[in-house]
């Protein structure tokens, strides 16, 4: 059996981030985002942003990261790629120039053949109907919604005019609006308006010198209001489901939603079950910006950008989730244990399966050999990625230590090294542009030990990679037999750049022998149109609770992960509709099914 844990495990760039935003301070950061995923001839592929490459897999679980040719602009964010007949077409995202595309039918060997572009777009998105016609999408904007336009297949040139098919509504669609957990009301129309007038008064230039297509753009800086974007259209039964994402790739909340329709260029209408894809808690959150495929044994798996946000706010990785249509052809996508190691047996699998294995690590003691001050070893258990363990220099003489308290059996075990805020000058020149930075080309490694122990005293190797060749910040070191520690230690770390070690999670999985945890007693209370609030009350035998919601008991295809109890305020409402609520306990033994309340 094989195994994912989200985000995927790859090798993830280092960005060197020149912000014109920031005053061109460099800023320092891995990132991959905005997956597309395709199969092509029986391999999976993902283009995401920034890395200069494919990644491309024969069971969805073990991924190469592959190069490609330098005249594809890799520069250029949120990579669409989609199979029409034989080819592989591909493109990506400029506000400056117009996009070209570029087909080949072998994507990791080439050629791959130019097709001058004819307009600027963000956010693309190739659709290949049934009968052949192509459509195409884009659009990234708090101002601007996704378009739409017909494409003839031989020249990629519009047929038609393009129209306009999704708009963001904050005030009606609670997982639209910005900030943490969905906190942020947009601006009223007099506050834009009144910040806008400001704004071009301070620049001296009249009005109508602005171009027309600057000044909805100017006002939406002011507006508080979603970035609407991240658009990817599929078919299934006879509907099209055109998804997109917000509210904006640096929140916890960012999500993917979905219109319906029953045609390529709509009309469209908000489908029942929204955000589709939502991930809020947990680990590692954010599930935004992605695309959704079918595998060769026919199941569905949504790909998408999850967050971290620390270094800066385009820090960030993919993750993998399943997905599905449910029978009244609701897609959804299953991210209630969403970042912990998931079976994937290359058979066709329930979508709604539970985890195999519990979480361990959370809350548990740390030691180490040393820290810096807010950078404790206990850090490395919070079930945090934004804050970490930081050893005081970079000698390998620096370890790490979990004691989880009793003897488990532990199946898996994911380590997760961040990045504190790293200081070296650019090892290459910095592409100037709206978002100047530089795609650091070396190739870099990671290496470690990871041993474990019963008594803290006798202690055995469960993985050496102190000689690694390998750069994988995330990596999953997966047992299935399993084996019996108290206690891991890990030591030999070695990390790009001489950087001292950072943990951010050394994430531990497998079984405990005790009882599962009892129901857990809550309270649900809608609080306006688009808020609700969870109350749970607290046991001492529950390491955290799952928050499902949904359209019926049946539906609840929504979940929030959090280990604390008491009041859990949740703004991804819609307005006017109705909704379920249960709220499942677990503990390292396993899960509990709470009780189904209406809201």
């Amino acid at each position: 059996m094989k195994y994912i844990c989200n985000p995927v495990n790859i090798n993830y760039r280092y960005q060197f981030n020149a912000d014109p935003r920031k005053g061109g301070e460099l800023q320092i950061c891995r990132e991959a985002a905005d997956p597309s995923m395709i199969l092509f001839k029986g391999r999976y592929y993902i283009f995401a942003s920034m890395t200069l490459g494919v990644w491309v897999s024969d069971d969805l679980v073990s991924w190469e990261n592959h190069r490609l040719p330098k005249e594809l602009p890799l520069y250029d964010y949120a990579p669409d790629v989609r199979v029409l007949g034989d080819w592989v077409y591909f493109c990506a995202s400029s506000r400056e120039y117009n996009c070209d595309r570029w087909r080949t039918k072998d994507i990791l060997n080439g050629p791959y053949e130019r097709i001058e572009g004819n307009f600027p777009f963000w956010d693309p998105n190739l659709f290949v109907d049934v009968d052949g016609r192509v459509y195409f999408y884009w659009g990234c904007s708090n101002a601007t919604p996704i378009y739409g336009v017909e494409l003839d297949p031989e020249s990629m040139q519009p047929v038609g005019e393009k129209k306009e098919l999704v708009f963001g509504d904050p005030y009606r669609i609670g997982y639209e609006r910005v900030g943490e957990n969905n906190a942020t009301l947009p601006a009223s129309e007099e506050e834009i308006e009144a910040k806008y007038r400001a704004f071009v008064k301070r620049q001296g230039v009249p009005e109508e010198a602005l171009p027309a297509g600057v000044r909805p753009l100017i006002r939406g800086m002011f507006s508080n209001r979603p970035y609407i974007e991240g658009a990817w259209m599929d078919r299934f039964e006879g509907k099209y489901y055109l998804q997109y994402a917000a509210p904006g790739t640096q929140y916890n909340t960012y999500s993917d939603g979905v219109y319906v329709g029953d045609s390529p260029l709509g009309p469209f209408c908000l489908a029942e079950n929204n955000p589709y894809s939502y991930k809020p808690g947990g680990f590692l959150p954010g599930a935004g910006h992605g695309s959704t495929m079918r595998d060769l044994q026919g199941n569905w798996w949504h790909t998408a950008t999850m967050r971290i946000s620390k270094n800066h706010d385009f820090e960030r990785r993919v993750g993998i989730w399943p997905a599905g249509f449910d029978q009244d052809g609701e897609l959804f996508c299953n991210q209630r244990y969403g970042d912990w190691p998931l079976r994937v047996s290359g058979e066709k699998e329930d979508p709604w399966r539970n985890p195999d294995w519990m979480l361990l690590s959370v809350g548990k003691a740390a030691s180490a050999s040393s820290c810096l001050p807010g950078h404790e070893p206990e850090k490395a258990a919070e079930e945090n990625v934004q804050t970490w363990w930081r050893a005081a220099s970079n000698s390998l003489d620096e370890w790490l230590c979990l004691d989880l308290g009793t003897v488990y059996d532990v199946h898996a075990v994911q380590l997760n090294f961040a990045d504190d805020r790293i200081d070296i000058p650019c090892p290459g020149e910095i592409r100037p542009g709206s978002q100047a930075r530089y795609i650091d080309e070396a190739e870099h490694v990671t290496r470690w030990k990871l041993e474990g122990s019963a008594d803290g005293e006798n202690w055995f190797v469960i993985e050496d990679k102190s000689s690694a060749g390998t750069d994988l910040s995330h990596d999953l070191v997966i047992r299935e037999e399993g084996f019996a520690a108290r206690y891991l230690r890990l030591s030999e770390m070695a990390v790009p750049f001489a950087q001292a070690p950072c943990i951010s999670g050394l994430r531990v999985f497998g079984n405990g022998e005790g009882a599962k945890p009892a129901v857990s007693a809550f309270t649900a209370e809608r609080t306006n149109d688009l808020d609700m609030t969870v109350s749970i009350a607290g046991q001492a035998d529950a390491l955290g609770w799952n928050i499902l919601f949904g359209s019926g008991p049946e539906k609840l295809y929504h979940s929030d992960l959090v280990f604390s109890a008491g009041d859990v305020r949740i703004g991804a409402l819609i307005a006017g509709r109705e909704y379920y609520v249960r709220v499942d306990a677990f503990n390292e033994n396993g899960i509990t099914e709470g009780t189904c309340v209406k809201l």
